[in-house]
């Protein structure tokens, strides 16, 4: 399940279209939009003007053995060129791991009469 976590200081003034971007990430790395989940940070401030960006995506993905570097490094370029086409700058990270040791407890299932 990749998780891309947007973070984008609060006066930015450009939207932000999760729902056009999530489609666009499927695209990218071949997954589908329930195991797709995209977070947004409005933050008030960030260090370094190293980059002139919008935005600072983080991507955290299963280590799968066709995602080599060469496959993740394309795969960046092509985020970064998705949040181009949103009109957005991004700075994009992506951090694979290892499915042993993933761990994930989603909330219960509502109880019938709640």
């Amino acid at each position: 399940m990749p998780l891309v976590k947007i973070f984008a200081l609060r006066s930015l003034t450009k939207p932000i279209p999760l729902s056009s971007l999530q489609s666009k990430m499927c695209g990218i790395w071949g997954t589908k939009p329930a195991t797709t989940k995209i977070l947004l940070s409005r933050i008030d401030d960030w260090t370094g003007d190293t980059f002139d960006e919008d935005c600072y995506v983080d991507i955290r993905a299963y280590g799968k053995p066709e995602r080599t570097r060469e496959v993740v490094l394309e795969g960046i370029k092509r985020v970064q060129e998705a949040f181009k086409e949103e009109g957005l700058i991004a700075n994009v990270r992506l951090e694979t791991y290892e499915g042993e040791r993933y761990f994930h407890v989603p909330p219960s299932a509502p109880e019938e009469g709640s």
